[in-house]
């Protein structure tokens, strides 16, 4: 047990490689290079899958309670249905938290490595993982696998269809403007 919180002590954990001269600011700029957009980049997507998550969770889940994460697989109007459903929801939600957590730690790490930081890649990238991940969810949990659909009913499959479109043209939208950034950044 000792050794554990040893592991954990402050003192011992070596910060070195990613500390930052106070002396030098991240600062906000035009685009950079293609290889050294990639921690910055990466991040981005991260924290795009972790709130495209929260996002669907809260409004969809929550809020408007069109559907749960085993809507389709026993219905929430039965104790042991809500049970099941409220398990998905917290199991997905938990997810959403670790992948936001993520994606917090990977631009601390990106800010560390980069001298500057581009608000037009990181958004792109935010768009591409909040899209890229809203659409794979949609093929998977609600057309392939069946779980659960965006909205239950007479238009069941027009919801999903319309969620698939808008989270396909949110990404596609991150992906335009990352390559219009580094496509100007070139010129």
């Amino acid at each position: 047990m000792s050794a554990i919180f040893a592991a954990l002590n402050p003192a011992t954990i070596n910060l070195m490689p990613y500390r930052r001269e106070m002396t030098q600011p991240v600062r906000l700029s035009p685009p950079t290079p293609a290889s050294n957009r990639r921690p910055l980049m990466t991040a981005g997507i991260v924290l795009g899958i972790g709130q495209a998550g929260f996002f669907d969770g809260i409004i969809f889940h929550q809020l408007l309670q069109w559907h749960h994460m085993f809507s389709n697989v026993k219905s929430d109007t039965t104790l042991a249905g809500l049970e099941l459903n409220t398990l998905g929801d917290g199991l997905f939600h938990l997810f959403d938290w670790l992948m936001t957590l993520l994606g917090i730690f990977l631009l601390w790490r990106a800010a560390q490595q980069l001298q500057v930081l581009s608000a037009s890649t990181f958004i792109a990238a935010l768009m591409i993982g909040f899209g890229g991940f809203n659409c794979l969810e949609g093929l998977i949990d609600h057309q392939l696998l069946g779980i659960h659909h965006v909205r239950s009913g007479a238009y069941t499959l027009i919801y999903d269809l319309a969620y698939l479109g808008i989270s396909g043209v949110i990404a596609i939208a991150g992906w335009v403007i990352l390559q219009s950034s580094q496509n100007a950044k070139s010129v």
